[in-house]
This record gives C-alpha cells, structure tokens and sequence, in this order.
C-alpha cells in the first residue's frame, strides 16, 4: 500500500481513502502516585513504597512491540531519576519521551514560580537521561483550566513545543467542558492538544482513555474513536497508564469506595483491550501525528 504523510495526524493511502492515524500516550507514574491517593500516601512515603513501574512498562513496552505502535510517554521526572533505565529503554524503543512534571503536583494547587520549577526541573531530568529533546507536556490531572491559563506561559517559556493538560470535559476533579476539542495554539508556538472528546446533545463526553477505557464497555471507546476519526475527521489523543496493566498491584488502604471502584475496577481487563484497541485504529507518537516530527 502506497501511503504519503500529511499534515493533522493524516497518512494519505494513496490507493484508496484516507486514514487518521491517532495519538497513543502513556502517564509514567506508579500507582500511588496517583492525585486520587494523594490525601492517604504523602510524597514523603514514596521511597517506602514497593515501585511496579519496571515491570509495568515492560508490559507496556511489549504490548507496543506486538502491535508495531509507537506512543509518547508523558514521564515525572521522579521516576526518570529513580529509574533512569526505564527512561532509557522507552526512548530506544522509538517512543517519544514528554513530561508529566517533577513530583505529579497539580498545576491548580501550585504558585507560578513553583510551577515553572517543577516543570524545568523535569524537563532536565528526562533530557539529560536520555540525550533528546523534550518537546511536550501533560500537567497531573488535567490539572490546567480557566484559573491558571498562565501555566501555559511556563510551559512556552521552558521550551516545549505542545502541552496535553485541558480535558473538555466536566469531571469532579478536572476539567474544562467548554474548551476546543481539540489541538489550538494557546501561546505563539505552543500547542494545546486535549484528550479525545466526542460531541453529544450538546454535550463533550470523554472518549480517550483513562479510567473510562476500564470502567465503561470496550464497544463505547471504539465508537467514539471512530466517530471522531469519521464525522470530525480529526485524529484522537488517547492514554492510559502502566499501573492499569497491573492487577496484582499492591492495595491501597484508607480510600473510598467510589476512588477504589475507579482505581481497581476491571485492571485484570485491560491489556486485552489495549491490544484490541491498538489493532482496531492506527497509532503513533504524539509529536509525529500532531507537530510532523521526523522519526526518531
């Protein structure tokens, strides 16, 4: 099949129709890292803890290999520093390395001059473990919104070329429903790129993975892909996190049953419908489907 690249994520089939070619991306953090956890596992008992994020992202790794994907891992500079082989081992994979900031603080609950830190800080990290640029951001929890829009001027300032840090949705903990859909320029040279949203009664739902890929039928996110691959003609950034492949992970005490439904619910699932889902669409790294990078 003849194929030429083109700009938004398209690869042009040049003998038959076109098709959208999404963006895979990954959220580098362990499972107590994680903002709904934060009240019960204090950034001061990380160390303590037992890290599965080796072995995580082995499987993550593996599952990419077997489906000839490539993806953007969105990495804390925590983990790249007490790991500096995992760094390694994604970047000569051909996977995109991008940040998810320094210790998974949320962009909302941070001065500006904090923020800036903590991003530079984990920029440096990555960079200099794997000897490549660092070109894109996604703040812990989309934790970016109408409130702190000059986290933006940070993100630009530190030299990232794409942030991943809106999601238009309404969410308990996150969220912007009336933010564009999808990639807009938010500072002259800085991209905003939002997970993956499908338009409904009027009305975004969420279609891009996280905890609703594993809680809600498989069928749901296929169709939502594929509306917005279809009817919008836009590709989809879409993620997940290693800790999701990972149902043996150690169990956390002290969180409610809704955090505990929406943490634990259906891991044992989820590398099965990862699978299905990477050789239903076409993936890549989001700097290739959204910037034009050249391969890595």
């Amino acid at each position: 099949m003849n194929t030429l690249a083109a700009p938004g994520g398209l690869v042009r089939d040049t003998a038959s129709s076109a098709t959208i070619v999404n963006a895979l991306t990954i959220d580098v953090e362990d499972y107590f890292q994680v903002s709904a956890f934060a009240r019960h596992i204090p950034r001061s008992d990380w160390d303590s803890r037992e890290c599965r994020i080796e072995q995580n992202i082995e499987r993550t790794l593996a599952l990419l290999s077997s489906a000839k994907a490539k993806a953007t891992f969105f990495t804390l500079g925590w983990i790249a520093e007490r790991y500096p082989d995992v760094v390694r081992r994604i970047a000569s994979a051909g996977h995109e390395l991008a940040s998810h900031g320094f210790a998974h603080h949320r962009a909302s609950e941070q001065t500006p001059k904090e923020f800036f830190a903590d991003i530079r800080l984990a920029k440096a990290i990555i960079e200099d473990i794997a000897g490549c640029e660092v070109t894109g951001y996604r703040a812990p929890s989309f934790s970016i919104g109408t409130d702190n829009r000059w986290a933006f001027d940070a993100i630009a300032e530190t030299g990232h070329r794409y942030s991943s840090s809106l999601y238009p949705i309404r969410h308990d903990h996150y969220g912007v429903p009336d933010a564009p859909r999808f990639a807009h320029e938010v500072r002259p040279g800085l991209l905003e790129i939002p997970v993956a949203t499908v338009r409904l009664f009027n009305v975004n739902w969420p279609a891009g993975g996280g905890g609703y890929f594993r809680l809600l039928p498989y069928r749901l996110s296929r169709w939502s892909i594929r509306r917005i691959n279809a009817l919008d003609r836009k590709p989809a950034m879409f993620y997940f996190h290693p800790w999701e492949l990972d149902a043996e992970q150690p169990r956390v005490e002290g969180p409610g049953i809704k955090t505990r439904i929406r943490h634990y619910l259906n891991l044992g699932r989820m590398e099965a419908r990862l699978a299905l889902l990477m050789r239903e669409f076409t993936w890549d790294r989001a700097d290739r489907v959204f910037l034009g990078a050249a391969a890595a």
